[in-house]
C-alpha cells in the first residue's frame, strides 16, 4: 500500500495531482479533508470521481487541515491511498435516530474480513456517541477510527460526503476488508480537570439545559468571561473510574448547549484545560500502541481545541509522524476510537491509525533520534506554556487540599451542631417535669403554711425559667410541628400572661398598668406564637426598666388591626436596627443572649406581624399590629 498526499487551495486539481498515477489501481481510497466550504468540497469530489470513477471517496469539512508535516486552516488536504491486498466498501445514513443509523451502517459495511471502520458524521446534527453505540450494537469487536466534521469554529453547518453525494445531516463510512491488512491505533488526551465539581441538571442527550443551576452559557461565562470560546475548555466527566471529556459544538438561542458526547443528570463535572507539558510530548513515543506494526501509512483526526490552545506549536503534534510515513487527517469536532470492546467518542484528543500490508513482522516505529528541533522562540514560548500550567495545576491541587479541610472542619461542625441539638432536645425534654412539680410544690406550700419571702423568690425564679424554657422548646420544635391556629381574644390572653410576670416585676420593683379597649378583639393565631411575642417582651420591660416605674401595655384598635403596645421607663435603645438581631443584647452587662427578640422578628415575619420600636430619652415602646380576624 501506499499513500499520496495533496494541500489543494484553489484552481484546477488536474494541475496538483498525477491521475495517471491511479488510473489501473482498482483499491482506492480517497479522503477529502475541506477546510473550505460544501462547494469546494462538491467540487473536489466530482472531479476526483470523474478521473479515478473506480475509487472509494468519502469526505468531511473541518476546522483545520494535515497534510503530510504541514498544518493549514481553509484549505483543503487530499489523500489517496492504493491498497494491494485490501478491498474497500462505503456507505452512508441520514437517520434521525442517530443509534439505528449507527446499525445501519455497520450492517452495510461490516464483513467478516473487515479490519478498519473509516467514519465521518456531520458536525452539528448527529448525536455520535449514539451513532458509535449502534454500530457497536451489531459489532463490538472492529477498530474505528474518523470523526465529527468541522466548519472552521462556527458550529453551524458542516458538510460530509460519500462518493459524489453531499450531506449536512448524517453519517458516512468506509470498511477496509483485508487478510493481510494491519491496524495499529492510539490516542493521546492531554487535558486535566481543574477547580470544583459541578452538578449537571438538566440534561438530554448530548444537550444540557442547567449547570448549578445555571444556562450553560451563563455557566461558562462565568468562570471563562464572556470573550473566550469554551471550545478548548471541554466539561470533563468521570464514569467507571476513566475521564472523558466533553467539547460543545453547539450553543443555542436559549443559552442551553450541545456537546459532542451524551451527559446525564447528577454527572459531575470539572472544567478542562490543557496540560501543555504533556501536550509537548513527542506523539509517537507516547502512543506506544502504534508500535507494533511498521506503519506504511497514518491518518490522523485531531480535536480542534488542540490546534486552537496551541495554533503555532501545533505542527511538533504532527512532523513526528510525517517522518516515518505518509499522513494526512483533519481536526475533528470530536473523535471516534475503539478499545476492549466498546466505541468510544473522544474530546479535545489526537487519535492515530497506523497502517500496513507488509508481510514482514517488523514492528520497529523508528522512535529514537525522532527530536524536532525548535526555534528558539518557540522554545521559549512552550517553556512560558508550560510554567503557566504548572501553576494552575499546583494551585488547583492546593485548593483541592485546602477544600478537604475545610470539608473535614464543616463535618465536624455538623457533628458537633447535631450533637448539640441532640443534648438540647433532651434538656428541654428534661427540664419540664422538674419546673412543674417546683412550681406545684410552691403552690401547696403557700396553701398549708401560707405565703414566705423565701418561696416568693423561688417562685419568680422559677418563672422566669419557664419563659426560657417556653423559648427553647420553641426553637427547638419549630420545623417539626404544625402550629394550629385558632381565635384567640387578645385582651383575655395578654391578661394570662401580665398575671403570671405579675409577681417577677413586683420583684424588680415595678408594677404592670394594663389598659384594654371597650370591644373584644378577637385574633385568629396560634397560641403558642403568641406566647412568644407576648412573653418576650413583658420579661425584656421586666429586665430594663427603671426601679419603681410602671410598665403600660395597651390594647388598642387601628382600623382593621388589633395593636400591643408594652411601653417602659428605661434608657434609650442607641441603635434599634439591630435590637431584633440574633444575639444583639443593647447593654453587655445584662444577662442573656439576645435571642428572645429575634425569635419575636422570626415569628411576626412568619405571620405577617407588623412590629414597631419607638425610643427616646424617657420612654422605650415596642408594639405589634395584628390582623383581626374575620367576624
Amino acid at each position: 500500500m501506499k499513500t499520496y498526499n495533496y494541500l489543494y487551495h484553489h484552481g484546477q486539481i488536474d494541475e496538483l495531482i498525477d491521475f495517471s498515477l491511479f488510473k489501473e489501481k482498482p483499491n482506492l481510497l480517497i479522503q477529502l479533508f475541506c477546510g473550505q466550504d460544501g462547494s469546494v468540497l462538491s467540487y473536489l469530489t466530482k472531479t476526483l470521481l470523474r478521473h479515478l470513477p473506480q475509487a472509494i471517496c468519502i469526505g468531511t469539512t473541518t476546522d483545520g487541515e494535515i497534510c503530510e508535516e504541514r498544518v493549514t486552516t481553509l484549505q483543503s488536504s487530499i489523500s489517496i491511498t492504493v491498497f494491494d491486498h485490501t478491498t474497500l466498501k462505503t456507505a452512508f445514513v441520514q437517520e434521525e435516530d442517530s443509534f439505528q443509523g449507527g446499525l445501519k451502517l455497520a450492517r452495510d459495511l461490516i464483513t467478516s474480513r473487515t479490519k478498519l471502520l473509516i467514519l465521518f458524521s456531520d458536525g452539528t446534527h448527529t448525536n455520535a456517541e449514539n451513532l458509535l453505540q449502534g454500530i457497536e450494537s451489531f459489532d463490538c469487536t472492529i477498530p474505528l477510527c474518523g470523526g465529527m466534521a468541522g466548519d472552521n469554529g462556527k458550529l453551524k453547518q458542516t458538510f460530509i460526503s460519500s462518493q459524489n453525494h453531499i450531506f449536512d445531516k448524517g453519517a458516512v463510512g468506509v470498511s477496509l476488508n483485508s487478510d493481510r491488512l494491519k491496524v495499529a491505533t492510539d490516542y493521546k488526551f492531554d487535558w486535566k480537570s481543574i477547580g470544583v465539581e459541578h452538578t449537571i441538571q438538566e440534561a438530554k442527550g448530548n444537550r444540557i439545559y442547567k449547570i448549578d443551576g445555571m444556562k450553560p452559557v451563563k455557566f461558562y461565562e462565568k468562570y471563562l468571561g464572556s470573550h473566550v470560546s469554551p471550545i478548548e475548555f471541554p466539561l470533563i466527566v468521570k464514569k467507571n473510574g476513566v475521564k472523558t471529556a466533553r467539547a460543545v459544538i453547539a450553543r443555542h438561542s436559549d443559552g442551553t448547549l450541545s456537546f459532542a458526547g451524551n451527559l446525564s443528570e447528577g454527572d459531575k463535572v470539572k472544567i478542562g484545560f490543557g496540560d501543555a507539558k504533556s501536550l509537548f510530548r513527542d506523539p509517537i513515543k507516547a502512543m506506544k500502541k502504534l508500535h507494533q506494526i511498521q506503519a506504511q501509512t497514518f491518518f490522523l483526526y485531531s480535536c480542534m481545541a488542540r490546534r486552537r490552545y496551541m495554533p503555532d506549536l501545533i505542527r511538533f503534534e504532527v512532523e513526528p509522524f510525517a517522518r516515518l510515513a505518509p499522513t494526512a487527517g483533519f481536526f475533528t469536532y470530536s473523535e471516534f476510537f475503539h478499545s476492549q470492546g466498546r466505541n468510544k467518542l473522544l474530546n479535545q484528543t489526537l487519535t492515530a491509525v497506523a497502517l500496513s500490508e507488509c508481510e514482514e513482522e517488523d514492528s520497529a516505529l523508528c522512535v529514537k533520534n525522532l527530536q524536532i528541533k525548535r526555534r528558539s522562540e518557540e522554545a521559549s514560548y512552550a517553556q512560558t506554556i508550560e510554567s503557566l500550567t504548572h501553576l494552575i495545576q499546583q494551585s488547583a491541587r492546593d485548593y483541592d487540599i485546602q477544600s478537604k479541610k475545610l470539608e473535614e472542619q464543616m463535618n465536624y461542625s455538623k457533628n458537633l451542631l447535631a450533637s448539640h441539638k441532640q443534648f438540647l432536645h433532651y434538656t428541654v425534654h428534661e427540664m419540664n417535669m422538674p419546673l412543674s412539680v417546683i412550681m406545684a410544690n410552691i403552690e401547696l406550700h403557700e396553701m398549708e403554711l401560707g405565703k414566705s419571702v423565701y418561696l416568693e423568690n423561688i417562685e419568680v425564679a422559677a418563672k422566669s425559667i419557664f419563659s426560657l424554657y417556653d423559648d427553647l422548646s420553641y426553637l427547638v420544635r419549630r420545623n417539626q410541628m404544625v402550629y394550629l391556629k385558632r381565635r384567640i381574644n387578645l385582651a383575655e390572653y395578654v391578661r394570662t400572661r401580665v398575671d403570671f410576670f405579675a409577681q417577677v416585676a413586683s420583684k424588680a420593683k415595678s408594677r404592670f398598668h394594663f389598659q384594654i379597649p371597650d370591644e373584644p378583639l378577637i385574633l385568629f393565631f396560634n397560641e403558642t406564637k403568641l406566647q412568644r411575642i407576648v412573653d418576650n417582651n413583658l420579661t425584656n420591660a421586666i429586665k430594663y426598666t427603671f426601679e419603681n416605674e410602671p410598665i403600660f401595655i395597651s390594647i388598642s384598635r387601628i382600623k382593621d388591626k388589633a395593636c400591643l403596645s408594652i411601653t417602659s421607663h428605661s434608657r434609650k435603645i442607641q441603635e434599634p436596627e439591630r435590637v431584633f438581631e440574633e444575639y444583639y443584647r443593647e447593654e453587655e452587662v445584662q444577662d442573656g443572649f439576645g435571642l428572645g427578640l429575634n425569635l419575636v422578628k422570626k415569628i411576626c415575619q412568619e405571620e405577617g406581624v407588623e412590629a414597631m420600636l419607638n425610643s427616646s430619652e424617657q420612654m422605650t415602646t415596642f408594639s405589634y399590629r395584628f390582623s383581626l380576624a374575620a367576624q
